[in-house]
């Protein structure tokens, strides 16, 4: 089900030039190619009317809306391990591994108390209601508050309570949201995808099972055994934690598992919604060597992303061409 308020009529384009509605997914770090999508389609006079985005499309899509994309990547080039961890504020027990308030305060800061309805043109960022599995299109209020539920990755955010419901990333129901695009009167909707790249992922594995060295290592001695404090040796120190978010062994750690596993069914759903309601140009940064937690990559995103929107220029002038 899906919760919309479509507000206003459609956007029409102006004169001859139909109206164009950017779609930007969900992706983690690997969302600052949409910075590069953004700026490539504004040197060659291509200024959506209508952006539309999920998780980090949504918060590049909102500060573009709100004139703010160079302050964001000017942000987003400056951001190393160090500065990303110090935006961690990992919080124990919560419904999230991160409490978010230093990000949330850093977006207040940058965004204030801009409202959605005040922006020079349509803008709707995508979240999920917990409990229902409502699709929840956020098209009034509180911008920074839309944005923050919009990127809520559940298990690692908490979920953001917005207009009487408890919200999380709009990632769980629609990754790359043409729909509402399309719903919002886009007649050109341009598509960016940010794993469509990642190959050889998703195949059947027909047959597998134990090796002779698959066997289950005896637990250190002394390592406790009780479910609590075996709970609270895995946390260990927030330092630990942190450490634990950007580094990787033999053995996947829970962030990993955890972020692995969204991933993976971020990427089937992806696959079922486009093929069932595709864009009309769909663009496909390389990005599959960026992790979703290389945030300090951006200048390599968007710079990927630049580079596969120049690619998708021609298909884009025809499109607009035909429907013109």
């Amino acid at each position: 089900m899906t919760i919309v308020d479509v507000g206003p009529k459609p956007i029409r384009g102006k004169g001859a030039r139909p109206s164009v509605g950017l779609v930007l997914g969900s992706g983690a770090a690997r969302g600052f190619a949409h910075i590069g999508v953004i700026h490539a389609l504004i040197e060659h006079g291509i200024r959506p009317d209508i952006i539309v985005g999920t998780s980090i499309g949504a918060l590049v899509g909102g500060c573009y809306a709100n004139n703010q994309l160079e302050e964001l990547e000017a942000w987003a080039r400056s951001l190393t391990v160090r500065r990303i961890i110090g935006y961690l504020d990992v919080r124990i027990g919560g419904s999230g591994l991160i409490g978010g308030g230093r990000l949330a305060r850093r977006l207040v800061e940058a965004v204030g108390a801009t409202s959605i309805e005040d922006l020079p043109l349509r803008f709707a960022a995508i979240a999920t209601e917990v409990g229902t599995g409502h699709e929840i299109w956020l098209t009034r209020g509180a911008l920074s508050l839309a944005m923050r539920a919009s990127y809520a990755l559940p298990g690692i955010f908490p979920p953001v309570r917005l207009g009487g419901r408890w919200l999380v990333d709009g990632a769980l129901v629609n990754p790359v949201p043409v729909s509402a695009a399309r719903a919002f009167g886009a007649r050109v909707v341009i598509a960016v995808n940010l794993d469509a790249d990642r190959f050889a992922r998703g195949a059947t594995i027909a047959s597998h099972g134990s090796d002779a060295d698959d066997e289950t290592p005896e637990p250190p001695q002394g390592a406790p055994h009780n479910g609590l404090l075996g709970l609270r040796g895995m946390f260990g120190t927030e330092r630990t934690l942190k450490r634990q978010m950007f580094t990787s062994d033999a053995r996947p750690g829970f962030s990993t598992v955890m972020i692995e596993a969204f991933n993976i069914m971020q990427d089937r759903l992806t696959r079922m919604r486009l093929a069932g309601d595709p864009p009309d140009v769909h663009i496909t940064p390389q990005i599959g060597h960026i992790g979703w937690l290389d945030f300090h990559r951006a200048a390599d995103a968007i710079a990927a992303g630049k580079t596969a929107t120049e690619k998708a220029l021609e298909p884009i002038a025809d499109t607009m061409a035909a429907l013109g």
